[in-house]
């Protein structure tokens, strides 16, 4: 997701574009399907047009993967960061009007009970930073490999937002809406920071879904993992979805959705347009080729359905698996860019998962230069890589002179937490621009064939995980042979000289 700032400091950063490389690989990778134990959510969902309401009922089947036993369990709460009196906005003041084009508007998420599978009740409590987290107290100790199931009831009101979460004129963006398990790291606990406008404030395991959603009849659908059945009454259609080993699960809704859709092998790509667009095929055609080209690049897309949505956003783009929303306010001429953008994420970030809240740079920084890539290997958009390459890094020096008029100093430290970001333009050029100069400096280093197969090893053993910057180091170094610890850690610590 983020932050398209239209000139200088472009969430798809306008134009940067492109990364010379060819590479020949001799086979198409595709991820494991072994994973191991993951946790599973079962949601019925039934949305009210009328009042904006979203009730739901929520069974999850939580493993503990850990070395610890648990006395409870965390959950996220992200629509409470749209509650009156949050103390995190979801959005800067620079981007206030754009998303909420109406004024203010409010939403929340309401836990009304929790049970066992059985019916008994359990206590929980809303605690965190921000009312952002829901803790579960079990009934006794979760040991290592059990699991449990819980059962969470819950509604919550969409606010007037154009949003992840929110409803705006054209569609009615589901996302990020229930109780997710947050994630635990041995020796450091639950992770549980609140949201943040800067970037995407998330971070969480793949988990199996299977989702129950009713709808009013006049709505089309566009959804993470694939749709399975569908029934119809007078005024409701009902829609059953399933989803396995995908890290988050969204909806968008619309009475102005026309589809267009194209076939890659088994995967079939979707792309949600409005009734009247004139180029639906057009886009549906180009995000196929989004996808045809990352799977020669880093390895087989792993799911058999993708879903690009136009929709009101405040900012470019939004990545979840299997779905990426396209906001109706990014101009023709950066579209496609920020299509290939946010489908990038569906490899960094969709399999190959970070903690985005601390680490953004990685999946930022690999989806920025992912859609380089894309443009190098499709010249046929007209975007040149020497040109972008070049914009790309007057951009990041133009920022750092700026920062240093105005506060005598400036910190390029990449690898630091969202809350640690001054602003957005800050945020941006460190995670994205920053993280393109990075890669394109490793690749110039390690040279294309190596450089392209540690990308490929990169993807190949964290699919399904989540990667950290040690991680990243390391394995860049074991595929290419070289210890890359002091030059990668030389950029995203900020003491590296860029002239």
């Amino acid at each position: 997701m983020k932050n398209f700032l239209k000139k200088h400091w472009s969430k798809i950063l306008i134009g940067t574009v492109i990364l010379a490389l060819f590479v020949a690989i001799p086979f198409i990778f595709k991820p494991s399907e072994e994973v191991g134990a993951i946790n599973s959510y079962k949601m019925t969902l039934d949305y009210n047009d009328e009042n904006k309401t979203i009730s739901c009922q929520e069974e999850v089947l939580y493993y503990n993967n850990s070395s610890n036993a648990f006395s409870s369990i965390f959950f996220h709460l992200y629509p409470n960061a749209f509650r009156e009196g949050a103390t995190v906005k979801v959005v800067s003041s620079n981007n206030f009007k754009q998303a909420f084009p109406n004024g203010e508007s409010y939403g929340h998420i309401e836990i009304t009970s929790v049970t066992e599978r059985k019916g008994d009740q359990l206590e929980f409590k809303i605690g965190g930073e921000d009312e952002n987290i829901l803790e579960i107290v079990l009934p006794e100790p979760l040991y290592p490999d059990e699991s449990v199931t819980v059962v969470i009831s819950f509604s919550s009101i969409l606010p007037n937002a154009n949003h992840r979460y929110g409803y705006g004129e054209n569609t009615i963006n589901i996302g990020n809406f229930y109780p997710i398990a947050c994630v635990y790291e041995d020796g450091k606990g639950f992770f549980t920071k609140p949201y943040h406008s800067n970037g995407d404030p998330f971070y969480s395991e793949v988990a199996n879904y299977e989702v129950e959603l009713t709808v009013p009849s006049k709505f089309v659908v566009a959804s993470s993992g694939t749709r399975q059945t569908s029934s119809q009454d007078d005024s409701n259609v009902t829609y059953n979805f399933s989803g396995e080993k995908i890290r988050d699960f969204c909806l968008v809704l619309s009475e102005k959705f026309e589809v267009a859709s194209c076939t890659l092998g088994s995967v079939t790509v979707n792309y949600y347009g409005y009734s009247g667009d004139e180029n639906l095929q057009e886009k549906a055609d180009f995000a196929g080729k989004c996808v045809e080209t990352y799977n020669k690049l880093f390895g087989a897309y792993p799911y058999s359905c993708l879903n690009v949505v136009k929709a009101n956003f405040v900012h470019g783009g939004m990545e979840y698996p299997n779905l990426v929303l396209i906001s109706d306010s990014v101009s023709n001429e950066d579209y496609n860019y920020v299509i290939a953008h946010e489908i990038a994420h569906q490899w960094w970030y969709g399999v190959v998962g970070t903690n985005q809240y601390e680490h953004a740079w990685i999946d930022e920084g690999l989806a920025e230069y992912s859609t380089y890539l894309f443009f190098q290997e499709n010249p046929e958009y007209g975007l040149r890589y020497n040109n972008m390459i070049s914009n790309a890094l007057s951009n990041y020096k133009f920022f750092v002179q700026v920062y240093e008029r105005v506060n005598g100093q400036v910190d390029t430290s990449m690898d630091r937490p969202l809350d640690q970001f001054a602003t957005e333009p800050e945020y941006v050029q460190l995670t994205y621009t920053k993280g393109v100069l990075l890669f394109d400096n490793l690749r110039e280093t390690l040279g294309e064939k190596k450089f392209m197969k540690a990308l490929c090893d990169l993807y190949k053993e964290y699919a399904y995980k989540n990667i950290n910057s040690a991680e990243l180091i390391a394995t860049f170094s074991s595929s290419t042979g070289r210890n890359l610890e002091n030059l990668i850690k030389s950029w995203i610590n900020g003491t590296v000289v860029i002239a």
